[in-house]
This record gives C-alpha cells, structure tokens and sequence, in this order.
C-alpha cells in the first residue's frame, strides 16, 4: 500500500520527518549561490522584458537610510527599491510577478494581478504554497477600511481528538498523517477574491499558470534543493521523474494544469467535486466527508486594526495569528527606539514582540476575540513589561513554514495584501494522486488538550500563523501592502519593517534588505516558538550590524548568528503608495523574488 493510501492514524515513517531538516537541505544551496550570481544578475535584467513592463530601478536609498552600504555586504542580498506610476507586483518568483503585471495590462484589477500570481505560486513553488493549502487576502479599494478574506481549512467530519491520544499523540502528527490536513481553502480564496474585485474573465487569469504547469517552468535554487525531500513519496512524481534537479531545470506539472482547467470550466465543483477532491476523500479514510467539500470555504470577515505611528495597520482576526502584529507594533509605538543600527532597536522590538506573543498559546483560536489584547490599558501593562536594559522572564502559558506572500497595487489604487501556505515545506508530504497536488499541514495548530478552545474536531479551523498587513494614512488612503512568510516568525518581521517604514522612513528596498532577528526555541519546527517564551533564541542573520550581537547578549539573550538565505527570517515583499506613484521590493532571500511595475 503506497504512503498515503494507508489507514488514517499509520503516518509515513522517513528518516527526513524532522522539519529541522528542510533547513539542512536549503544550506547546501549556498554552494551553488555564488556560482548562480551571474545568470541571476542577468535574470533581474531580463525581468522586465519577460513581463514586456518596463519599470524604473532606484539604486540609492534616502538620506536617512544610508547605511545600508555598512550592514550589508552581500551583493546578492540586495534589494532594489523599483519604481512605476501605474501598477506593481512583489512576490517570491519574478515569473508570478510578470504574470500579474500581465492582468494589469490587459485592464484587469489588483486582484487580479494577485489571483493570477498566486496560481503561478502554485504551480512553480510547490515547497511553499499550493492549491492544497490556504490563503489569507486584505483588499482596499479606496472606500473605508480594507476587506478581509479568510479562505482557511476546516477539520474533516472524521476528526477524532480522542483516537489520536489513544494512539500516544500529544500533538498533531507534523507528517504523512491526513489528519492533519485541513481541507484546502486556497482555491475557495481565488474564487471568492476574483468574483468580488476582479475584472478580467478568470480563465484570463488563470492562463498563465496553466500554461507554465503544462509547458514546463524553471526550478529555482530553494526548490530544486527541497525536491531532495521528495525521494520515494507517493504522488510526487511531477516533481522528482526527472531524477535531481538543479537549478533552471524545466519542471512540468500536468496534473495541475488539468486541475485549473477545471476550475475554468466548472469553478469550484471541478476542483473541490473532481479528481482532486475524490483523491482527497480516497486519502482520507472516512476523515472527509462529500458534505466538507461542498462547503465554502472562503469567508468575508471584519479586519483589525490599531493606530501606531501616525497610520492605520491591518491584519486578519482569529484563527490568524495576525494580532500579533498590531499588539506588538503597539506596545514598540511607545517606546523610544534608537537608530536601527543600536542593538537597542532590536532589544526593544524583540522584547514588543516576546510580551505580545508570549500568551497566544492559550488566547489564539477560531473563535478568539482579540479586542481585549488591543485595548490601551492592555497594551500599557505589556508594555511595562519591557525593560531597555533587561530582556524579561515571562511564565509560560499553562497549555502547552512553510508560506508565501504576495502585494499588488494597480492604477487605481486598489492593494492587495495576499498570503498562502502549506504551513511547513511540502506540508504533509501527502500528494493527492489524481493531480500531484501536495497537502498542507495546517492542522499542526490544532491542541489535542482536552477542551481548550482550539481541540482538534470535525468542522473547525486550526490556529493559523498567516498574518498579511496593510496599512493606510489617517485620512484611510492606502500606504502599503506588506506581508512576509515565516511561521511563527511573520509577526516578529512584519513588526521590523513596520519600524523600518514608518518610523525611520525608509525605502522598499533598505527596508527589505536590511538584516533581522527571530525569535524561536532551540529545537523548533518553526511553529513552537511560544510554547515556552523564556527559553526562546535570538536568530540574528550574519550581516547585522555588530552591536547587535553583543548589545542582545549584554541584555541577557541567547543569541545564534544564521545565515539569511538558509535562516528563518522570511521571504518580504513590500509595496507603497507614494505621491510620485509606487514604490517597491521583493525580498532577496528568495533568490528569484521580483518586483514588477508599469
């Protein structure tokens, strides 16, 4: 019986179960990094011809940002700040930027420009996002407050808390176990995100990921390094026929373009009641039922947001994890931070983050109400909690990725913050056999505690690190899209950048660029930072300024130098609104990131 096609409860036993040893594959990437420089650089170059948008590069930063030169050194880990007066796109692959640039030139909105980066995501970075996970949206238009999009899994009718801890389990299987597999919610999210904003026929915006999926599309560094994982898992041949892969090698993938062809001809009936959906209910042993894939799964829900440094931030509520940002930006937007260079900004933002963070726990769930958190005298008493000398001893709570994202911005202003994921890697390492589509993971949120909120069970929504940002001036015009991939790291990053942004007015392109710090346990799937706040690290990537080491140390931090590429410190992408046009960046960690405007 092939790994998948088993008993729900037998997970697959591999050597590789271990997410730590993602980052272990990725780090052999770095060998070949140099010797890619060249045909990156030429690659950057051709970009705008590919997508046929020319857009303008801007190489020197503002005045206030001019020590990008002095904490970073490697011309590879540069990023720059582009700029265009109509439109533009940022994500993790220069082709699903084209392709979005591609829909605002045929007349098509921001949401379709992001629709249709998000499906070429989809097919061409399968060891981040897929048609098999989820997706998060926020969307301004130019009228009030942004839209919300929640288009995350439920739990199958079959899922059974008690089986799973009669089995030993005491928490959600990170592997080869169906169970903790959600039903997908991403392409529920294109659906509903196309029907209300877009303008182009979604068979337009859904041409070019059809077309790379059947003609063949390039493997980046990072997935040709994580195809290596895929050794002998069932379904994933698409990815792992041709034997190693390398860099620039052609990758087909026929099942998914037959996957979104159905979707153009039957929309979600051809995904969620075709060949997909009939492999899920196979794989799942009883775990779904034909009733959990009828139903939606897309959900317009009311944003949060605070007032922190004279703008508006937004994010989504619960089962995001998406406060985190707001409450952390509130505790730091009272704090006087010193120059990002100071090893004193880097204290401050990571001790906002830890006070902020340290609960969630015991507070995130579906149904969370996360007002409370946000209120003034809230935020003043966690605030006390941070010390500019001392890092804080915080008790633990009582009960005990992998993602990508992307922002469009077109002629009319209309942004979209959009964030989709498997939640770890390849997520589950289960492929659905019809159409090679993998999937996600995203039921490791779910607590198998007896009673907490957020128990595994049928119809539920797992707790969900997803947390895409938006931000507006006082008078609710758009600023920026932004938002990062990272697990439990994309609040801590999004927290620095907001910072970067807001308070030191830097550009795009510094702001993505410039080093960073996470926070994560020693030994850590990259989901279980909070499970015990006082025994975090302090990841500091290699080009940060020196004084951040020992200044960090020096305030009583365990502190880990790591290397970007290789590091948790997520893939950014940041698009703002400016009075002469747009402005924005892709994060070079990604190596093939891009953006794109017109």
């Amino acid at each position: 019986m092939v790994d998948g096609q088993r008993e729900a409860g037998a997970p697959i036993e591999r050597p590789d179960a271990d997410p730590r040893v993602e980052v272990e594959h990725l780090a052999a990437v770095a060998d070949d990094i140099d010797a890619d420089d060249g045909d990156r650089a030429r690659t950057n170059q051709e970009h705008d011809r590919v997508g046929n948008v020319p857009s303008q590069v801007e190489n020197r930063d503002e005045a206030r940002s001019g020590h990008l030169r002095s904490t970073v050194t490697s011309p590879e880990m540069q990023a720059a700040t582009r700029h265009a007066p109509h439109g533009m796109v940022a994500s993790v692959d220069h082709l699903a930027s084209a392709a979005g640039v591609a829909m605002l030139h045929k007349g098509g909105t921001a949401a379709d420009a992001a629709v249709a980066a998000s499906a070429v995501l989809a097919v061409t970075c399968p060891h981040l996002c897929g048609m098999g996970g989820d997706l998060f949206a926020l969307v301004h238009d130019g009228r009030g407050g942004p839209a919300a999009l929640n288009a995350s899994g439920r739990a199958g009718s079959g899922a059974d808390p008690v089986q799973l801890r009669l089995e030993g389990h005491t928490e959600m299987p990170f592997r080869g176990d169906i169970r903790s597999v959600p039903v997908p919610g991403c392409v529920d999210g294109w659906l509903a995100l196309h029907e209300r904003f877009g303008a182009l026929p979604l068979a337009t915006v859904l041409e070019p990921a059809i077309v790379y999926a059947a003609s063949g599309f390039p493997a980046s560094p990072l997935l040709a390094a994580a195809i290596t994982l895929l050794r002998d898992v069932a379904g994933a041949g698409d990815l792992t026929a041709g034997g190693t892969v390398r860099h620039g090698d052609l990758i087909r993938r026929p099942g998914v373009a037959d996957a979104l062809g159905a979707i153009v001809a039957r929309g979600r009936a051809g995904f969620y009641q075709g060949p997909f959906g009939e492999g899920l209910l196979e794989l799942g042993h009883g775990e779904y039922t034909r009733d959990d894939l009828a139903r939606p799964l897309a959900d317009w829900v009311g944003p949060i947001h605070v007032r922190v440094w004279d703008h508006d931030v937004w994010t989504i509520p619960p089962n995001s994890q998406g406060y985190l940002t707001l409450l952390g930006a509130a505790i730091a937007s009272g704090l006087r931070l010193p120059d990002p260079r100071d090893a004193g900004w880097a204290h401050l933002l990571i001790e906002s983050a830890r006070v902020a963070a340290h609960d969630r726990p015991s507070v995130l769930h579906e149904h969370a109400d996360v007002t409370p958190l946000l209120d003034r005298d809230e935020v003043a008493r966690r605030r006390a909690l941070v010390d500019p000398a001392r890092r804080a001893t915080l008790a633990a709570p009582a009960s005990a990725g992998d993602t990508t994202y992307l922002c469009a911005v077109d002629e009319a202003r209309m942004g979209v913050s959009l964030i989709q994921s498997n939640a770890s890697g390849f997520g589950s390492m289960l492929f659905e056999p019809a159409t090679g589509i993998g999937l996600h993971n995203r039921g490791i949120g779910f607590s198998l505690e007896p009673g907490h909120p957020a128990e595994y069970g049928p119809g539920k929504r797992p707790p969900h690190t997803l947390s895409p940002a938006l931000v507006t001036r006082p008078d609710g015009s758009l600023r920026a899209v932004i938002g990062t991939m990272g697990g439990d790291t994309q609040p801590q990053i999004l927290l620095q950048l907001l910072a970067r942004t807001l308070v030191d007015g830097e550009s795009p392109g510094h702001a993505i660029t410039a080093p960073r710090w996470a926070l994560r346990q020693a030994a850590s799937s990259g989901f279980d930072t909070w499970t015990d706040p006082d025994a975090t690290v302090v990841n500091v990537e290699r080009d940060a300024a020196a004084d951040w080491v020992a200044g960090l140390e020096a305030r009583g931090h365990t502190v880990e130098v790591v290397d970007g590429v290789t590091g948790t410190f997520g893939h950014a992408q940041l698009v703002e609104v400016t009075a002469s046009g747009l402005a924005g960046a892709a994060d070079p960690r990604a190596l093939t990131g891009a953006a794109i405007g017109y």
